[in-house]
């Protein structure tokens, strides 16, 4: 049984090396964009968003992608490390980072690891840090959830600007096509003495 445990684990340890951490999602990136984005890199195994546990529990920011070998993680990390990447038109970069083990719900058991648990009495001196740590935690994820809300709403903010510029340089390429099709930017270019736009 113990060899077993030990292979599973050094199994499991090998995914940990072929797969990459990225963070700062726009919440509109799906697995697809995903695949897309970095099947430049090489073939990408696995797609695991990491579920945001607070208020906001359908934003999707942090994901784990595995890919088909080691090198083609580290690619994927040398790249991004260099250059912003900007996935799909998204307003972020998104940042890469190797995974942890500690990143994976469902990691094995590591072989040799014993964890105890025990109930805490409240006149145990361990119960008051309990508490201490239970009011910190809850502090800790409502700051998140504000800064979180308020990233959510300037990232929306922002891509609504870009998607008014986007249809503003559209309007604007098409008003050109226009006057170059029917023949008005010539003659504006013969009436002042300019050159023939074809030239």
């Amino acid at each position: 049984m113990g060899s077993s445990t030990e292979a599973e684990y050094a199994a499991f340890l090998e995914k940990v090396r072929r797969t990459v951490y990225l963070d700062n999602l726009s919440p509109k990136v799906t697995e697809s964009v995903l695949k897309t984005a970095l099947n430049q890199f090489g073939s990408v195994k696995n797609v695991q968003f990491i579920p945001n546990y607070l208020e906001s529990k359908n934003i999707q920011r942090f994901a784990l992608v595995e890919m088909d070998d080691s090198n083609q993680a580290k690619a994927v990390l040398s790249s991004m490390g260099e250059f912003p990447f900007m996935m799909s038109g998204m307003p972020r970069p998104v940042r890469a980072r190797a995974a942890e083990v500690e990143m994976f719900d469902d990691r094995p058991i590591k072989p040799g690891r014993t964890i105890q648990c025990r109930w805490l009495e409240p006149d145990d001196p361990d119960f008051q840090v309990a508490q201490k740590l239970k009011r910190v935690v809850r502090k800790h994820a409502a700051e998140a959830s504000f800064v979180l809300k308020q990233q959510v709403d300037q990232e929306e903010k922002l891509a609504k600007q870009q998607a008014d510029a986007l249809k503003q340089n559209y309007k604007k390429y098409e008003l050109l096509d226009g006057i170059l099709a029917d023949g008005t930017a010539n003659r504006l270019a013969w009436y002042y003495g300019m050159r023939n736009l074809d030239d």
